[in-house]
């Protein structure tokens, strides 16, 4: 172990960095919002204020073609320079360095006008792109090269060259996409040509004394793809065109691989890194699911990488450095890697966020202070709850918590059992130290009554979460039916053979958990077994680092049913229902749909499909078939005070478990009272 870790500076010879922390760069929204670039320089600026080294901002197209959609930013001419200048500035004053990524979509371009090595389609873009003749090639290494001027002109400390994840540079990179038979494709001297070229061009035009990240694909995840002695001599020759940092990139977008969701182990991608770094001296950084500074401080400190590079984390909570720094980690608002508010929203076109921050990219909703102190009464600690409590206690007010059950959290002590959401845990351990550090007063076990009028509170909050629906089947109360709250605390113990009424969210969770054999450690805790899980080759023998997946076993016979006739898991997450889906589906769970469900008895599950009655013969039966809002107490206190009473969380509205929403209506509530 050497002497350097997370906090120590980074010198590049003609500039240093603070710190070995990198804020990775994330689209938001915020680029192409109305008044977009003030918010985001606030945006910038807070994490700057927390402590971060260096930040690279979203990708920013070098010209039309490159853009993600006909609407998103591009840097091309002189007079958007001063919308530049606005996050630069802002960023500096807190001693922080930022540089602007410049992404080349290629064909992965959502519009008609994309471009790419060669004409091929993308699986996830509706156009087909169009081969770049050699005079596109050349406009294209200008367009480089003139956004990179500009972004120096725009007062950024250098820029970050998007080469990897599937985009332009690395579709020339890899014979997948590059189908060219010109200089630029063919060998791997060909097909690096372009890269090499664009450094080339950017080096001479920006000068000596400006930072370029080069972003490697290290490990494409996809067939045909770089192998690993082509990734290192590729490294080799970015390093010697002048790139003062390199960093890693992990699997192209349309990799049937995670690489960044919650199920991904912590830091599951380091070792690939570390291997590159053995092969050339020039600072590297490395990146995906490093989400805690004791992960950052081992890998700097073993030598693994140079840098950590972290995004979400840093939606998550703004002030992860200083608080790392300080000896707070505890009080980190850890990411837990769920994808639903971050790139869930910037995939549907929404202004990108965080489920256990809602303040994320919204930094000036939340301005306002409270006029007058009050003394405030929440009845439930889950999420809605608790994160009304630390919101309104850190703007002073007096707060008491009531909650009828041992623990804190609500549902996320459920989500926390399933293998793969371990990180829900975090979450959990966040709030208990926001409780101690505000003073909240907490009272468990502790059933409310109207009783509670009596004393002295100005305003009452109602989080009083949901109850499970029990749908409406005869023989409900059959010993074989369990709920899905009992199942998952371990209050009741599934058989060998289970049936899944349900197939949204809850129904997903409860399968995956039935799946898993209690004996052995989830894949997402596990680095090998969850590379055999999804096909990842960490030997690196095959071009891509893909192998023929090894899934285990399925602990039951499980079926998973629904009346409707969509695709099970429909409203699954955008970025992330495929995941649960191939999941399932590689564990050979049976999926039944356009169900009516007749009755329960002794010999199982009776239903009708097609007009045929069937018999599912099976030990038990898991209701997930939703749940109902419990707001029987706040309907109660509404007719019995005058005292201002609010409604927040899954008592507000039922519709699937929504943390996301019951998180940010208890935050955004707690701001205005």
């Amino acid at each position: 172990m050497s002497n350097i870790d997370l906090f120590s500076p980074l010198d590049l010879g003609f500039t240093t960095i603070k710190n070995r922390v990198l804020m990775g760069s994330m689209h938001t929204g915020l680029e192409e919002a109305k008044d977009g670039f003030n918010k985001l320089a606030r945006f910038y600026a807070e994490r700057a204020k927390g402590g971060v080294g260096l930040i690279v901002t979203g990708g920013i197209a070098p010209n039309f073609a490159g853009r993600v959609h006909p609407l998103s930013c591009q840097l091309s001419f002189p007079w958007q320079v001063k919308k530049h200048k606005i996050i630069t500035d802002a960023v500096h004053e807190y001693d922080a360095k930022i540089c602007m990524q410049i992404l080349h979509t290629g064909r992965y371009a959502y519009h008609p006008l994309g471009v790419s090595a060669s004409s091929t389609k993308s699986p996830i873009s509706p156009f087909k792109s169009r081969a770049l003749s050699r005079k596109g090639i050349k406009k294209t290494i200008y367009d480089f090269a003139n956004s990179a001027n500009l972004a120096k002109k725009s007062g950024y400390d250098g820029v970050e060259l998007m080469g990897s994840e599937g985009y332009l540079i690395n579709q020339f990179l890899t014979p997948k996409t590059n189908h060219r038979s010109d200089k630029y494709g063919g060998t791997l001297e060909n097909r690096m040509r372009l890269a090499l070229e664009i450094i080339r061009a950017v080096r001479k035009k920006v000068g000596t004394n400006f930072i370029i990240i080069f972003r490697v694909s290290m490990l494409d995840l996809v067939d045909e793809g770089m192998t690993f002695d082509e990734v290192i001599t590729f490294s080799k020759k970015v390093q010697e065109e002048g790139v003062n940092i390199i960093n890693t990139g992990i699997g192209w977008h349309e990799a049937r691989i995670p690489t960044i969701a919650t199920m991904v182990p912590r830091a599951a991608f380091t070792w690939i890194t570390e291997r590159v770094k053995k092969e050339i001296s020039i600072p590297v950084i490395t990146t995906n699911r490093i989400n805690t500074a004791e992960d950052g401080h081992e890998i700097i400190k073993s030598g693994k990488a140079d840098m950590i590079s972290m995004a979400r984390p840093f939606l998550a909570d703004p002030n992860f450095v200083n608080k790392a720094k300080n000896n707070l980690s505890k009080e980190i608002n850890t990411c837990i890697a769920c994808n639903q508010a971050c790139l869930d929203h910037v995939f549907e076109n929404k202004i990108a966020s965080c489920l256990v921050n809602p303040k994320a990219c919204h930094e000036s909703d939340f301005d306002t202070k409270s006029l007058q102190l009050k003394k405030l009464a929440i009845i439930g600690a889950g999420p809605a709850g608790i994160s009304f409590a630390i919101e309104a206690a850190s703007r002073g007010h007096d707060i008491t918590i009531y909650e009828k059950g041992s623990l804190i959290g609500g549902q996320f002590n459920i989500a926390k059992e399933i293998p793969g959401k371990e990180e829900f845990r975090e979450t959990i351990r966040y709030f208990l130290a926001q409780i101690q550090k505000y003073n909240i007063k907490l009272h468990l076990n502790t059933t409310v009554t109207k009783d509670l009028l009596n004393s002295d509170f100005d305003e009452y909050i109602f989080a009083t979460g949901v109850k499970p629906r029990i749908p409406d089947i005869p023989g409900i109360e059959n010993e074989k039916v369990i709920s899905y709250p009992d199942l998952l605390l371990g209050k009741k113990i599934a058989g060998a053979k289970v049936a899944v009424i349900g197939a949204g969210g809850i129904g997903f969770d409860a399968a995956e958990f039935l799946a898993h054999n209690p004996e052995h450690e989830p894949s997402s805790l596990n680095i090998d077994a969850f590379f055999n899980e999804w096909g990842i080759d960490k030997d690196f023998k095959n071009a891509g680092a893909i192998k023929k997946k090894q899934t285990p076993i399925s602990f039951r016979e499980i079926y998973l049913l629904q009346r409707k006739k969509t695709k099970h898991g429909k409203n699954l997450g955008k970025t992330t229902g495929w995941i649960h889906r191939q999941s399932l589906k590689d564990k050979k769970i049976s999926m039944l749909g356009e169900l009516e469900y007749i009755k329960i008895d002794d010999k199982g599950l009776h239903y009708k499909q097609n007009d045929q009655v069937k018999v599912l013969d099976v030990d038990h039966i898991i209701l997930c078939a939703g749940q109902f809002s419990d707001n029987v107490l706040y309907n109660e206190f509404l007719e019995s005070t005058t005292k201002p009473c609010h409604l927040i969380g899954g008592a507000f509205e039922s519709r699937e478990i929504d943390a996301k929403r019951a998180i940010d209506q208890g935050v955004r509530l707690a701001a205005k009272i």
